[in-house]
C-alpha cells in the first residue's frame, strides 16, 4: 500500500472531521446519559465547545441583501443589460524593431552565414587533401615493394 505524504489541507480536514465526529459523539453520550435514572450527569473531562449565535438580520437588510445576491447573478448569466463601459485603458502598442535594428540584424546574419559556408568550404578542402596524402603514401610503399623485385628480374637479365 503506498504511503500518502500528509499536506497541511490534508491534516487540517481530518482535524475538522475528526472535531464533527467528536461532537456528534459528545451529544450522543448526553443523550444517553439523560435516559438514565439518575439524570443528566456531565463528566469535567468531555467539554462542550462555545456555539456562536448567528447574528440578526432586520427584514430590509435580508431584502437588500438579496436584490444585491439576484443582480451578481444576473450579471455572471448574461441576463441583466451590460453595464455601461468602465474606462478601459488603451493597448499597449505592439512593439516594432526600427530599420536600424533591423539592418543589424540582417548585416549579422549574412556574416553569420559567410562564416558558416567558409568552414563548410574549408573541411572539404581538407578531406580531399588527406584523400590525395593517403594515396600517394600508397603508391610510394606499393613502388617501393616492386622496385627490389623490377631491380631483381633487371640484373638476371643483364646477366644473361
Amino acid at each position: 500500500m503506498p504511503t500518502q505524504k500528509l499536506t497541511p489541507e490534508i491534516i487540517a480536514a481530518a482535524i475538522d472531521g475528526y472535531e464533527f465526529q467528536k461532537t456528534r459523539i459528545d451529544a450522543k453520550i448526553a443523550e444517553l446519559r439523560a435516559m438514565l435514572p439518575d439524570g443528566p450527569a456531565e463528566t469535567a473531562a468531555t467539554p462542550e465547545l462555545p456555539t456562536h449565535k448567528r447574528k440578526k438580520f432586520s427584514a430590509a437588510s435580508r431584502r437588500k441583501m438579496a436584490m444585491a445576491q439576484k443582480a451578481r447573478w444576473a450579471k455572471i448569466k448574461g441576463e441583466s443589460e451590460p453595464p455601461a463601459p468602465a474606462r478601459a485603458e488603451a493597448p499597449k502598442p505592439k512593439r516594432q524593431i526600427s530599420k536600424e535594428g533591423m539592418a543589424r540584424i540582417i548585416a549579422a546574419t549574412k556574416k553569420r552565414w559567410r562564416l558558416q559556408k567558409a568552414a563548410r568550404a574549408a573541411s572539404k578542402k581538407a578531406a580531399p587533401k588527406k584523400a590525395a596524402r593517403k594515396r600517394v603514401v600508397a603508391k610510394k610503399a606499393a613502388a617501393k615493394k616492386t622496385a627490389p623485385a623490377a631491380a631483381q628480374g633487371a640484373t638476371e637479365t643483364a646477366a644473361q
